[in-house]
């Protein structure tokens, strides 16, 4: 946690990796918005990539249609963080009952749908899948999270899908064409949109993306 002025500001950083601050989340927001908007079910299964300082988590459980929430993470110390009210969306995301904290590997989990993403129902499927723990598809925390933008890797993804699901991803970068053609082999509909903020840090305007991709309906 840093101060500027009377704020305090909670930021994340792996290493020297700067991931995230509560002095801007609009795109981590808008993951959650613009995702959940394109599913048409009248109740939701929801899966989380990324706790971070949980504020995509939290914009999806304002989704009044969301029965479930997972939300995963590789980092057990930043789980309790928020078990332990540390950061200031922690109470809200303990508290709720749709809501779980999973520690593991969302990258491994992807990679297998037969498991699936919920440790106590093995293959189970979701009505979306709201990602953001890279900078982008192409500038990785870790290199061997590569394979899961490519279309083998989508197609996994996409496996943990009910028909008509729905995949967003969170990216630091403007839309990037080649991913847009990858997705493309998997999910027929698919959008990337691009979402401004100010930077105060910085004294400029910025921006992030969201993908928005949506598998097939039977």
């Amino acid at each position: 946690m840093i101060s500027l002025g009377d704020l305090d500001i909670f930021e994340v950083k792996l290493g020297e990796e700067f991931l995230m601050s509560s002095l801007f989340h609009d795109a981590e927001l808008a993951l959650a918005d613009l995702g959940l908007a394109e599913v048409n079910a009248p109740e939701l299964d929801v899966v989380v990539g990324g706790l971070g300082l949980g504020y995509t988590a939290v914009a999806a459980l304002k989704n009044s249609k969301v029965q479930s929430l997972l939300v995963i993470d590789f980092m057990e110390e930043v789980i309790e963080w928020h078990r332990r009210g540390l950061v200031p969306l922690g109470p809200k995301l303990t508290a709720d009952p749709r809501c779980r904290l999973v520690q593991g590997d969302f990258f491994a989990l992807a990679a297998a749908p037969e498991r699936g993403f919920d440790p106590e129902k093995p293959g189970r499927r979701f009505h979306a899948v709201l990602l953001d723990i890279d900078h982008s598809p192409s500038n990785l925390l870790n290199d061997r999270n590569a394979s899961f933008y490519e279309p083998e890797g989508l197609r996994r993804l996409a496996a943990h899908l009910h028909p008509g699901g729905v995949f967003a991803l969170w990216s630091d970068e403007a839309p990037d064409p080649e991913f847009l053609e990858r997705l493309s082999q998997v999910f027929p509909e698919l959008r990337a949109q691009v979402v401004p903020f100010h930077n105060p840090l910085l004294r400029k305007d910025s921006s992030n993306t969201v993908y928005v991709a949506r598998t097939a309906k039977k």
